[in-house]
């Protein structure tokens, strides 16, 4: 049992088997739901547009993962990158939002992955699943004014595969002087501090009407309305 859960001063936390355990269960809800929404989203297909778009979005979405501040303990707000891959399930639906995610994801690992090679699961976690989740906003395919609502879900899915690596690998490199009160939280705190801080700048310049307006005039011509 102490595989699955681990008692330490006072506090319960999964052990290594536990985390595999979460990671699987994440993983096949994700593809029975996936596969579900797809068969319902019958007029999901690749065109040239759908694939010329996303080749577009992924690649601005990768050159934008690179430009902005750093935080202090780790981690980059960056510009508008997650929006960019978020927007791909968004307009097109889940079989296309999540393959263009795990080609984003790809990238990520191929640009900054092979200096940090701990294990398979850590990679996948840190990149394949992490940056594949992203495209759960399909789910949210044709459903007027849930955008904001299925970018936070797709960004805090995001963040939680972060962190399932973060305390499965990177805990020994915590650094120094982050508060020992907190320690246990330091994975929570390094990932999804970037990660909520850009979602909420983004949320918030979405939710300016001229953004906002553009949006729609971004979608209609995604669709080819």
């Amino acid at each position: 049992m102490s595989n699955f859960i681990q008692a330490e001063e006072g506090y319960y936390s999964l052990g290594t088997a536990g985390y595999y355990v979460v990671i699987a269960f994440l993983l096949i809800s994700l593809v029975l739901s996936a596969i579900i929404a797809s068969r319902k989203q019958n007029n999901t297909r690749f065109s040239a547009k759908s694939i010329a778009f996303c080749g577009v979005a992924i690649a601005l979405g990768f050159l934008l993962s690179y430009i902005g501040p750093k935080l202090p303990y780790g981690g980059r707000v960056t510009v508008f990158s997650m929006f960019c891959i978020c927007i791909i399930g968004y307009f097109y639906g889940i079989k296309i939002g999540i393959f263009a995610a795990a080609a984003y994801s790809v990238l990520q690992f191929i640009q900054g992955g092979g200096s940090y090679m701990l294990s398979p699961l850590q990679i996948c976690c840190d990149y394949f699943f992490a940056f594949t989740a992203l495209g759960i906003t399909g789910f949210f395919y044709k459903k007027q004014n849930k955008f904001i609502l299925a970018y936070c879900l797709a960004i805090l899915a995001r963040g939680l595969f972060h962190t399932i690596g973060g305390y499965l690998y990177w805990m020994d490199y915590m650094p120094e002087d982050f508060p020992k009160s907190l320690a246990f939280l330091y994975p929570v705190i390094y990932n999804y501090s970037y990660i909520l801080l850009e979602g909420l700048i983004t949320v918030i310049l979405l939710k300016i009407p001229a953004v906002d307006k553009m949006f729609k005039r971004l979608q209609a011509m995604a669709e080819g309305n």
